[in-house]
């Protein structure tokens, strides 16, 4: 065991500093001061085959062991992983990148570095949006290359931006972590909706991949989309900014609120939302001989389960009808099916004749009692009693001449 000295003391205090100066990911000067010696090191980056080393501080003798902890401390945080991207101006993709990233096991609450230097982010454990270089066993994820068309799987066709990259190699963990209730055979279900609903929204309109055709103009602008308010957060054109970091951290935090939501979504509604609608489409032969009316004992989210679950189940005849009651009403509705999600035509609308009419004269008009509405559109319909809907949907679906109709927006 080597005997204390006073320079020994100092030679090894500048020897760690340099050590873990070699971990510093921008040029600095580090200072280690212990018992009444400081030492101060300039620190440049450290290249990607740089290592921490035994030292021969263990040796130290029993009196200089106090500061061992501190030194330990700061060697630790030394060797903390952080998430690298470009600095500048910045955008959603990176930002909920970051977001995601940070949720992860590996990589949980890293801090992010913002560089365009090589020679820092080749230091870094993983770097997104920047680099030229998609290699996700090297997690290196940039779209921004020639050549680089990856999408989420074979069955998509978008092409990834730094947000889809990371979601299509961390998706998985990371909704698992915000969202642990769901079951792991529902994952990859979930995975998907996510990813077609929040996340590849932002794979295109930051590969600049427009919604609809070039020769369709749009009818109104929108603004307040989730890379619209990300953007926002840049300083304008004519203002000078000196917290770019602090401003990205809040583009980072914006999209994390926004996908946190979207999970629980999927997680606390939709899932739940699915097994009733499967159970109304299993017992829709109850309803009416022909199938094609669905009544929810339920009410809740049913359309987009609705579509899945008939391509799923291979229906021989495509659902038209959807029968619930009123929230805290004993009144039924009767609700025509759109020709897809989203969509505003009616597969099969109520018959034309009954369009906006209303109580008695629409009885009286239908045959049926207990008739409340027929909506202008004939999307949707209200009655009294449950057999009053049923009876509406009914004579809708045997009604000779009746045709679609566009759905009131």
């Amino acid at each position: 065991m080597h005997a204390y000295s006073p320079s020994r003391f100092r030679s090894t205090l500048t020897s760690i500093a340099a050590r873990l100066g070699k971990h510093s990911a921008t040029p600095r000067s580090l200072s280690i001061r212990a018992f009444g010696t400081s030492v101060t090191h300039s620190c440049y980056p450290f290249s990607s085959s740089s290592r921490l080393v035994s030292h021969p501080i263990a040796s130290v003798t029993s009196p200089n062991r106090r500061y061992l902890s501190v030194l330990n401390s700061n060697m630790s945080a030394a060797q903390e992983k952080k998430i690298g991207t470009h600095d500048g101006s910045f955008h959603c993709d990176e930002a909920f990148a970051c977001y995601m990233l940070q949720q992860t096991k590996e990589f949980k609450d890293a801090p992010i570095v913002r560089s365009r230097d090589p020679a820092v982010l080749n230091t870094l454990p993983i770097v997104v949006d920047v680099g030229a270089v998609y290699d996700p066993a090297n997690h290196r994820y940039d779209h921004h290359q020639r050549g680089f068309n990856e999408t989420l799987s074979d069955k998509h066709t978008m092409k990834l931006s730094s947000a889809g990259l990371v979601y299509k190699h961390f998706g998985r963990e990371v909704i698992k972590t915000l969202a642990p209730s769901i079951k792991d055979e529902d994952l990859d279900l979930v995975y998907n909706k996510v990813y077609s609903g929040f996340v590849e929204a932002l794979d295109g309109i930051d590969n600049g991949i427009a919604a609809y055709p070039a020769d369709i103009k749009p009818l109104y602008k929108s603004r307040t989309d989730l890379p619209s308010r990300v953007a926002k957060l840049n300083p304008d054109w004519n203002e000078e900014s000196n917290d770019m970091y602090q401003r990205f951290l809040k583009a980072v935090a914006l999209t994390g609120v926004e996908f946190r939501e979207e999970v629980e979504f999927y997680a606390k509604s939709w899932m739940p939302a699915r097994n009733i609608v499967k159970q109304a489409i299993d017992k829709r032969m109850e309803v009416h001989p022909s199938g094609q009316i669905v009544r929810l004992d339920t009410f809740t989210l049913w359309k987009s389960h609705l579509f899945d679950l008939e391509s799923e189940m291979q229906l021989p005849a495509p659902l038209l009808y959807i029968l619930y009651q009123e929230s805290n009403s004993p009144k039924w509705r009767v609700q025509c099916v759109p020709e897809s999600e989203g969509s505003f035509e009616s597969r099969r609308a109520l018959p034309e004749a009954w369009r906006g009419v209303r109580d008695q004269q629409l009885s009286e008009l239908t045959g049926i009692e207990g008739c409340i509405f027929a909506h202008a559109n004939g999307f949707i319909g209200g009655a009294h009693t449950y057999e009053s809907a049923l009876a509406m949907a009914v004579a809708s679906l045997e009604a000779p001449t009746n045709k679609k109709q566009k759905v009131e927006a």
